[in-house]
């Protein structure tokens, strides 16, 4: 028998709330027991071919306060700007990582290795990114983005030729911090707005 659902509404969206971690990143929830190891722990194997790197930064709300329960996931080529899969890509480089911000300061912390450029159908590249997809309370659905480096020829970019806005460019960019260390911030709101992809 059917269940009529004359009686029934759809609800509001829900935001990622306080079970985002549970279901994706339970160990880092507290609960080691329910995968064993969380998926997507680092977007590198040991003997990963590369540039060893480590990006810092914070998710900040509209009011400036860092999120403290951010949760992203990073999507990466190789050195040689090969995905995992591709023919000739660096088996020690799944290039997927899901990482939570700190619950006391907010801050997040990504090492891996640096990314080569990506080539493009027809010749060219794009240059060495890393695509970042954000979830976090008062954000209904995630929110994605990339993160470039200064210290790289950007210039030529396609998906960054895009944007009209070219002073809004610099949102996308992670500014070294150190020896083998860049900063990158992600602000949801304000002057400082990071561009976000419709995907």
């Amino acid at each position: 028998m059917v269940q009529s659902l004359e009686n029934l509404f759809e609800t509001p969206s829900q935001t990622a709330g306080p079970y985002v971690h549970l279901g994706c990143i339970p160990t880092f929830a507290g609960h080691p027991d329910i995968y064993g190891k969380d998926v997507g722990q680092s977007p590198i194997e040991d003997g990963a071919q590369g540039t060893l790197i480590e990006i810092s930064g914070s998710v900040y709300d509209g009011l400036g306060w860092a999120l403290r329960d951010a949760m992203i996931e990073s999507w990466q080529a190789d050195a040689n700007g090969r995905f995992a899969g591709q023919d000739g890509a660096d088996p020690k480089v799944p290039g997927f990582c899901r990482f939570a911000a700190d619950q006391q300061t907010g801050a997040f912390t990504l090492r891996t290795i640096k990314p080569g450029k990506v080539p493009i159908r027809g010749g060219g590249f794009q240059a060495p990114h890393i695509s970042l997809w954000i979830v976090g309370r008062g954000i209904n659905i995630g929110l994605n983005t990339r993160l470039y480096f200064e210290d790289e020829d950007n210039t030529r970019d396609p998906l960054l030729s895009r944007i009209e806005q070219k002073t809004r460019i610099a949102t996308l960019i992670a500014k070294p911090d150190g020896d083998g260390k860049y900063r990158f911030d992600i602000h949801l709101k304000g002057s400082d707005e990071t561009v976000f992809l419709d995907l």
